[in-house]
């Protein structure tokens, strides 16, 4: 790998971490980054252990905060999306996928920015989590973008910044290591890549804690307003590059 090839890989790899530190659209960069550099489904094979290497650092930030019942919901919805990905996988071209996930995310974004509802809590309910969360394991499975669907279903529930980035930072903890089989059984866990894999696993880990950091000290309604607008622009941009595909 080159010198710029190496510089998209480490971006990538921060990415992920601060998304493990609390801010779950940063995520969606990371294979973007990467696939301007290697295909995209090798980016996604490569990321994955260094999403599960900053996992465990995420759960030790926010081994406290998080909402029980959204993960109640979501936990086995998102099982069920990773096994449709699975079934799907020589069926569904990522470019499909990758732009229903923009699709989702603009149409979301825009009704959040021109329709503003945040104030009370609101209780999570089963049918849209369920929904929801089908759709984020798919979409995870698919690119590692669960982020926008994640964020369709909690952003209109209030919850406090910490206690909707842990819940995120838990949440796709689980989605990342059920997808370890399917992944090793399609192929695209490449264990040649495994030490390129642990190297960028230290930038990545070091990234969670400024994630965290940024988590804390951004207020509550600057934080929903942060993630709503790099929810639209990172769903325009998975969108768009489905569309010049």
């Amino acid at each position: 790998m080159d010198s710029w090839g190496w510089a998209m890989a480490v971006l990538a790899a921060i990415s992920v971490g601060m998304a493990k530190g609390g801010l779950p659209m940063v995520s969606s960069l990371s294979v973007p980054l990467l696939a301007g550099v290697m295909n995209p489904v090798a980016a996604a094979g490569l990321l994955l252990p260094v999403y599960i290497v900053s996992d465990m650092f995420g759960l030790i930030a926010y081994r406290k905060e998080f909402d029980k019942r959204v993960l109640k919901i979501m936990v086995p919805a998102t099982a069920i999306g990773v096994g449709i990905g699975w079934a799907t996988a020589s069926y569904v071209p990522e470019r499909v996928s990758t732009g229903l996930v923009g699709l989702i995310g603009v149409v979301f974004a825009l009704n959040a920015i021109l329709r503003p509802r945040l104030g009370a809590a609101a209780e999570p309910k089963v049918g849209p989590g369920m929904f929801w969360g089908a759709i984020t394991g798919f979409t995870s499975f698919i690119s590692h973008s669960g982020a926008p669907p994640y964020q369709a279903y909690t952003i209109p529930l209030n919850l406090p910044r910490t206690v909707f980035a842990g819940t995120s930072t838990i949440l796709f903890a689980w989605v990342n290591a059920i997808k370890l089989i399917p992944y090793a059984a399609l192929g695209q866990l490449n264990l040649g890549s495994l030490k390129l894999a642990l190297v960028l696993a230290i930038p990545a880990a070091v990234s969670v804690f400024l994630g965290v950091r940024l988590v804390r000290i951004i207020p509550h309604e600057m934080f929903y307003k942060l993630v709503t607008w790099a929810l639209l622009l990172i769903s325009a941009k998975l969108l768009w590059g489905a569309i010049l595909a």
